[in-house]
């Protein structure tokens, strides 16, 4: 646990939010995400500390590390470290939490959103209120306004465009590690495959993945425009990160240094949505300008053939979850 004036060592990469003051801050924490430095992700964390740091008169001091700081094990390493509180602050996708949360995989349940802001309505609503409590359980805090945004997921390919679930048949699909994702793409006929999003590129490029799924943006951020050929705007599924702090460090600080954080978590989350959504928009021209064949994707068929993984899941997540989620989505799902 975090004790007052202590220091969390760390590698020398990342970005460091300094505030000038005479004496040490009484808070220092760390905070991981896994996008890199250039993406509006980072920007806004790093953003976020620093008018904490303001607000809280210099007492907080956050260090924010773009990548996961470069670990090995990446998100799953890094989820470990929050829940022993060796890092006090985190983002991750509602799949690879669903690992320690499992409820949390229904952030990604998919064709279950129409998009972005239509995600963000029910993570931010009853739906994410829920998975909070259950995370809670886990020794995790979550913030009421905590999704940070990373879009609706599209299939980019190598070897043909994807138009109809038979299209997926014998694809390599590199997915995130979580196993709702490689459900849904096995039962649509894929054969999923799992890198840390650090190794996509050269997966694509050597032939170890033959197709990968991200919202644009990060086709842009990781220049997968160089090693494939199509994309295809599937819409099949929200990804955002889930803004989350170490249950037991959080509950020690007092109550107006809770109330700054909770505050501007809010703030950055939704300046960054504002920034992610825009992003995804303008790299769809972007891209064809590129050289990349685009295709539109009517989204009928692939629920039809998800039928069966709809009733798994509706089982696994439970009543209650699945319940709030339909209400969430609008629709009957299973």
């Amino acid at each position: 646990m975090l004790t007052r004036r202590a220091f969390v060592t760390g590698a020398a990469f990342g970005s460091l939010t300094v505030f000038a003051r005479a004496q040490r801050p009484d808070y220092t924490f760390t905070q991981y995400h896994n996008q890199i430095a250039e993406s509006s992700l980072h920007k806004r964390l790093t953003e976020m500390w620093a008018a904490i740091g303001k607000e809280t008169g210099g007492r907080v001091q956050a260090q924010v590390y773009p990548v996961n700081n470069n670990l090995p094990t990446s998100d799953p390493g890094a989820l470990k470290l929050l829940v022993a509180g060796e890092i006090q602050f985190f983002t991750l996708m509602g799949g690879i939490l669903g690992t320690v949360v499992p409820v949390a995989e229904v952030q990604q349940v998919p064709f279950a959103f129409r998009n972005a802001p239509h995600a963000h309505e029910a993570v931010d609503g009853p739906l994410g209120a829920y998975v909070i409590e259950e995370m809670a359980a886990k020794g995790i805090h979550g913030f009421r306004v905590g999704g940070f945004d990373n879009g609706m997921r599209q299939i980019t390919s190598v070897p043909r465009p994807v138009r109809v679930p038979d299209d997926l048949k014998g694809m390599r699909m590199r997915v995130p590690a979580g196993q709702m994702v490689a459900d849904c793409f096995r039962a649509l006929g894929a054969e999923p495959v799992t890198f840390n999003s650090a190794a996509i590129y050269e997966a694509l490029k050597s032939g170890k993945a033959d197709a990968q799924e991200n919202p644009l943006a990060l086709v842009d951020l990781f220049k997968l425009d160089e090693v494939v050929k199509f994309v295809s705007m599937t819409n099949h599924m929200w990804s955002g990160f889930n803004q989350m702090a170490h249950l037991p460090t959080w509950q020690t600080l007092p109550q107006d240094i809770q109330m700054a954080i909770d505050r501007n978590v809010t703030r950055y989350v939704r300046l960054q949505r504002q920034d992610q959504e825009a992003a995804n928009t303008r790299m769809r021209p972007e891209l064809a300008r590129r050289g990349l064949v685009f295709n539109d994707v009517e989204a009928a068929p692939f629920r039809r053939q998800l039928s069966g993984f709809y009733a798994n899941w509706k089982k696994t997540l439970g009543t209650r979850c699945w319940t709030l989620l339909e209400s969430a989505a609008g629709a009957r799902l299973a």
